[in-house]
């Protein structure tokens, strides 16, 4: 009988072991204390001068607690220490000494265990979280870093909860040091400005830096498809949620892959999560208006999401907006080829630093001439581009510095300042000199069909694009040597170690064309993580060198102007490849998480996105489709315009393009200068001076 209470005891016990430890262990420390403070006031009263007479065993108990708790209160005790009452010393210094390390230490122990569990279970992610107008990012990929460190620059504190499956710690230290070297860099770059205003000044102190980061991150371990975890996140009071692309095994999409490798089965881990967080934010309990982003790497995923879409989406709720990576990816290198100052310009439109995009919604349509010109005449501050029809409604859009400054109103002389436009202006032809390839690639070429169609063919009757690719057999054979591309004149198969091919492609190349050169140097993504930008930086060392080659030839002259594009992966390559004189690099997943970050603000961007990335359809008079150009001021203007201010070049730009008689719009968004200086017109458009020269470069918003 005894033994089976004993069993069914011990089986308690291990069960509240197993399910309880801490509570165990603080019951455990409660019964030591209790037996050792009650037999030392046992003794204490037994040993104790006057013990049932003036002292009874209450007293000793309080003494006895008294004196654990501290060591002065021994005085209760032993009042006159003597050899007569040195058992009672002794016994009373040892319940000391006992009592400190079983009551002190105990508790001690417990608590800070207790604290040390607050902290795990807080960065584990098994504490609910509290917040609201959060951005949230589920799982994670090398541009997760790049959305969170653009928030930098947000003109409102931030909160971004990242919620990963796995190595939160490595997670958590990309960020810290990638947002650390931002922060530093910004911080030198606005001490030297404050620098150089002081000695203009004549003044030769050091102003403090005021670049104060408003973003708060914190990066949680858990299940993306945990409903509970997501709950824990506050994911339904998020403003929006990013899903990011976690590349699977055997998930890499490689364009020199065989047809049987490139048989892809989809992202299962973006469905899966995709189709919870919908669930989620569509709920009638949720907030209102969340945004839900979600990268897109292959067709098959792409179809499940736009069914998911189609199934899911509350647009009071939710919107769900696809983000198609490569796809993007390939309008952009393709307009970078065509256009290298782009780089520039995108680099700063598409960052939440300095100027950027911005929409609001609006009930009236503004493509007619009086709403855009009621604009120009009331506001001084912001850039108006288009309106469109989206998801959201019809949307206006801006470019502008601050959200704020959209609706400031100025006031706005009346100006009579003209200018001439040239009518017959064209894109002039542009040669191309691609090197290698990646999962881009044809993307790439779907962009530059789309901006051949719109412009083809050049003034002069030959076609706009003159393309030449160098590619290993593998690249060459994906898209069969190119031949659908009637632009591709030539496609020259060479191995990266194959220098004597490399370099007489290139050289011919360059002397074959009677204007500018254009080099792009394209990322294999399909390699390696180690291997990433090995490719693209050993075609760079080769073009470098031979273009300082051909400067020593001609006496150290640039006898020809080669612009030269380099897309890289990996940002800590950035200074590598700038060390070698190369201006126009292309942070790729830079862009990418800079949009998904815009987007996620303002998910009414990604319908204007896509349409400044695309160009018309061929064989068409009527340009609906807007993109950002760059046109040089001397062949843009029939006369170059006199020095003025921005405001006025502004306004009396986009008259003239009204004046033609076209349905074409042009905005003028700045210039860059022919030292590769960037002027954006940000700010108060009426203090800005500009004086144009007819080399400088205008960066026009225009449907052609």
């Amino acid at each position: 009988m005894n033994s089976s209470k004993n069993n069914k005891f011990r089986e308690w016990l291990s069960i509240q072991i197993v399910k309880n430890p801490s509570r165990v262990i603080l019951f455990a420390i409660f019964l030591a204390n209790l037996f050792f403070i009650m037999l030392s006031a046992f003794m204490i009263y037994l040993l104790s001068p006057g013990a049932g007479t003036h002292r009874t065993f209450l007293d000793s108990l309080f003494f006895t607690i008294t004196m654990i708790m501290d060591a002065g209160c021994i005085s209760f005790i032993v009042e006159n220490p003597n050899p007569a009452n040195a058992i009672i010393t002794i016994v009373s210094l040892l319940v000391i000494l006992i009592g400190m390390i079983i009551f002190t230490g105990g508790i001690i122990g417990y608590v800070s265990n207790m604290i040390s569990n607050f902290i795990e279970n807080a960065n584990g992610g098994k504490r609910p979280l509290i917040t609201s107008k959060h951005t949230i990012i589920l799982n994670w990929n090398n541009r997760g870093s790049e959305i969170v460190n653009d928030m930098l620059y947000s003109e409102f504190p931030e909160v971004v909860v990242i919620l990963v499956s796995e190595n939160r710690d490595q997670v958590k230290e990309e960020i810290e040091n990638r947002m650390a070297d931002t922060i530093e860099r910004e911080r030198e770059q606005v001490l030297n400005e404050a620098m150089k205003l002081d000695l203009i000044n004549g003044l030769w102190y050091i102003r403090e830096n005021n670049f104060r980061p408003k973003v708060t991150v914190i990066v949680r371990q858990g299940d993306p498809f945990s409903h509970k975890q997501l709950m824990d996140i506050s994911i339904d009071r998020a403003k929006s949620v990013i899903i990011l692309n976690r590349e699977q095994a055997g998930n890499t999409l490689n364009i020199a892959a065989s047809p049987a490798k490139k048989r892809k089965r989809g992202n299962s881990l973006t469905v899966k999560t995709l189709t919870l967080v919908a669930e989620l934010t569509a709920a009638e309990t949720s907030a209102n208006d969340q945004k839900i982003i979600v990268e897109v790497v292959d067709p098959w995923t792409a179809d499940i999401v736009n069914k998911i879409i189609r199934h899911k989406e509350k647009l009071d709720k939710c919107n769900i907006v696809p983000i198609h990576i490569h796809k993007i990816l390939g309008q952009l290198m393709s307009q970078f080829s065509i256009m290298p100052e782009l780089n520039l310009v995108y680099n700063e439109l598409f960052s939440k630093k300095g100027s950027e995009f911005y929409s609001i919604p609006f009930d009236i349509g503004l493509e007619n001439k009086d709403n855009f010109q009621a604009y120009f005449a009331s506001h001084a501050h912001a850039i108006p581009l288009a309106s469109m029809d989206t998801k959201a409604g019809r949307q206006f859009f801006f470019m502008s510095d601050s959200s704020h400054k959209l609706i400031l109103e100025s006031e706005i002389p009346a100006y009579d300042y003209k200018v001439e436009l040239n009518p017959d202006y064209w894109q002039p032809r542009r040669n191309i000199l691609i090197l290698g390839h990646n999962t881009n690639t044809v993307s790439l070429m779907s962009g530059f069909d789309s901006y051949r169609g719109e412009w083809n063919p050049a003034t002069d009757g030959r076609d706009i694009l003159n393309i030449c690719v160098l590619d290993d057999r593998n690249g060459l054979e994906a898209l069969d040597y190119y031949k659908d591309y009637p632009y591709v004149n030539h496609a020259v198969e060479a191995d990266l170690y194959d220098q004597e091919i490399i370099y007489r492609t290139i050289n011919d190349f360059i002397d074959e064309q009677d204007g500018d050169t254009g080099i792009l140097i394209l990322s294999d993504d399909s390699v390696d993580r180690e291997d990433l930008d090995t490719a693209a930086l050993t075609y760079l060392i080769y073009v470098q060198d031979i273009l300082s080659q051909r400067r020593a030839a001609s006496g150290g002259k640039d006898t020809e102007r080669v612009d030269v594009v380099v897309e890289i992966l990996n940002p800590k390559n950035y200074d590598v490849v700038h060390s070698y004189s190369v201006d126009n690099i292309v942070i790729s997943n830079r862009y990418i998480s800079k949009m998904l970050g815009q987007i996620g603000e303002k998910d009414a961007l990604f319908e204007f996105f896509n349409d400044i990335l695309s160009y018309d359809d061929s064989d068409t008079d009527i340009y609906t489709s807007k993109e950002l150009y760059i046109k040089l001021a001397g062949e843009f203007y029939r006369k170059m315009p006199e020095p003025c201010t921005a405001a006025e070049l502004i306004r009396a730009t986009y008259t003239a393009s009204r004046a033609t008689g076209s349905n074409n719009i042009t905005l003028l968004l700045g210039y860059i200068t022919e030292e590769d200086e960037m002027v954006i017109f940000a700010g108060d458009q009426r203090e800005i001076e500009v004086s144009l020269h007819e080399k400088d470069k205008l960066i026009l918003f225009s449907n052609h």
